[in-house]
Formats: C-alpha cells, structure tokens, sequence
C-alpha cells in the first residue's frame, strides 16, 4: 500500500471525425473515429484506506459544473476493481481536480475511471495485467479503453479497437457552449446516420471525414450550433463525441490564446496542445 498521496494525470481527449459504420443486434454502434489525447485534463488524488472504505470529493471545479458523485466512474471503477481482485477489504481516499467539462464530448469520466484503474492497481498492489484492466475497463464505458491503453489511436468497433497513432503536433483551442449533451440522446435519435463508409487514414489527411453526431446535436442544442459558427471564421470548426464541446486547431499555442481570448463569455473555452502518448504525465507527480 502506498504511506502518501499520490497524484495523477487524466487527459481528456477528441474525436478528429466521427463516422457511424452501423448499429449492432445488441443496440450498441459500430464506429470509426480517430482520438487525440490533450495536455489539458484532470488531476487525481489517492491514498489508501483499510476497512474497504471508499470516499470521493471534489476540491477545485474548475468547470463550475455539478459532479455527481453517489454512482461517479471513479467509484464503479474502484469497485469492479476489488471485486476483479477479490479484495473487499481495500479501501482508497480519491479526490479530483476537476477541469475537463462535464458532458462535453471529451470523456473526462471515462478518463477519471481509466486513472482510477491504473492508479489504485499499483496503490493496492494487485499486479493485475493490462489485458485485465481492459477488461474491467471495457464494462464502465467504450471510450475507457483509449485512456488505459495512454495513445492517440485510430478507433473501430465501439470505439474499444484502437491502433495507436503518431499525429502531428497540434495546439486545439476548444469551447464548450452552456448545455450538457446527453450521449444516450444523440445516438438513439431517429436522425441519425448510421451507414457510413468505412474510410482509411488517408482519406481523413485529404480531409473526407465528419462527424455523424453533429447534426443531430445541433438541431437538438442550438447553442452547439452557434459555437460552431463562431469557431468557423478561424478554420475548421468540429464537434468532438456527441457535443457539446466544439474545437479548431492551430500550428500554434499564440494563435490559438489569441482567439480563446476572443471567446465569447457565455462560452468557456481552453486551449490544449495534442500528445500522442501520456507518458511520462500517466505516473505519479
């Protein structure tokens, strides 16, 4: 067990497209989509506690959103892991810096739940393996997988088959409109499309990708809509996951600080830069 906090880093990511191949007999969606880890994320603490105690706070919301926290990822994740392990007896203290936003496309909560796994994997000394920790992972959400495995990846399946990729650097300044996206909503509208054509890299560098999520996002939360429109006049203008977040990217860190300081106040926005792999930011600081 460790005798002090420790902390740790969990990124949030992108979706560069996002194509929806099909619908599966068991309601999930086959898709195709390439992730981008950012420097920008949450910051996890634990500390070990016996008696199987487990207790989760939040001490600095950056985001200025509520966080649930009675059925929080961070708590399922810590819970299948003992069960997995069989040691009820563990216990952990978690605490979260909170900077991603909240139901915004950027899987801060699968991201919480991934560190969470990795985390108290090595805090409770379990030595369980990575195709263990996947599995676990793969049970709390589709997206859990990407933060396990720590790469940018090109992603098929339900997002959970993941090839990992070496993208070139990118600074994103990314705005999240003032609505919380319900992911389960998006995908199980009517409207959606749902038969793309599977593409390959190259079409995505030659720019013959989308993302199936955006319309019907829009036509659902208008302020998502009007993001977009307001990004466009600086590039290309995306919608990342479901929404609400939306993003453009830049060559540079100055150009993409000058129009974040353009942003329009009801908006929040943060500028990231993009990383291939999360070490040495994974471990312990």
């Amino acid at each position: 067990m460790i005798d002090k906090p420790e902390r740790w880093f969990a990124p949030a990511k992108l979706n560069l497209f996002l194509h929806v191949i099909g619908r599966r007999k068991d309601g999930y969606h086959q898709l195709q989509t390439l992730f981008q880890l950012l420097d920008k994320g949450d910051a996890l603490q634990f500390e070990s506690l016996s008696g199987g105690e487990l207790q989760l706070e939040v001490r600095n919301n950056t985001t200025g959103q509520r966080l649930p926290l009675e059925n929080n990822l961070v708590l399922q994740a810590a819970r299948l892991l003992r069960k997995h392990a069989n040691t009820p007896a563990l216990g952990a203290r978690i605490a979260i810096d909170k900077h991603i936003p909240i139901c915004g496309g950027l899987a801060g909560g699968s991201s919480d739940a991934a560190t969470t796994l990795i985390a108290l994997n090595k805090c409770w000394r379990l030595n369980l393996s990575q195709a263990e920790l996947q599995s676990i992972g793969l049970r709390l959400g589709a997206d859990v997988p990407l933060f396990l495995e720590g790469r940018s990846a090109w992603a098929e399946g339900i997002g959970e088959q993941l090839q990992p990729v070496t993208l070139q650097p990118r600074w994103f300044l990314v705005v999240t409109p003032n609505c919380e996206v319900s992911t389960a909503e998006i995908f199980g509208h009517e409207n959606l499309t749902r038969n793309s054509p599977a593409i390959k890299m190259a079409d995505f560098l030659s720019g013959g990708s989308r993302n199936d999520c955006e319309p019907v996002t829009c036509e659902l939360y208008p302020e998502v809509a009007q993001a977009l429109a307001w990004l466009a006049q600086f590039g290309r203008a995306e919608m990342t996951g479901t929404g609400a977040s939306v993003f453009v990217s830049f060559a540079s860190e100055a150009h993409a600080q000058a129009v974040l300081s353009k942003v329009p106040p009801r908006w929040r926005g943060f500028v990231a830069r993009g990383i291939n792999s999360l070490e040495p930011g994974r471990y312990p600081t």
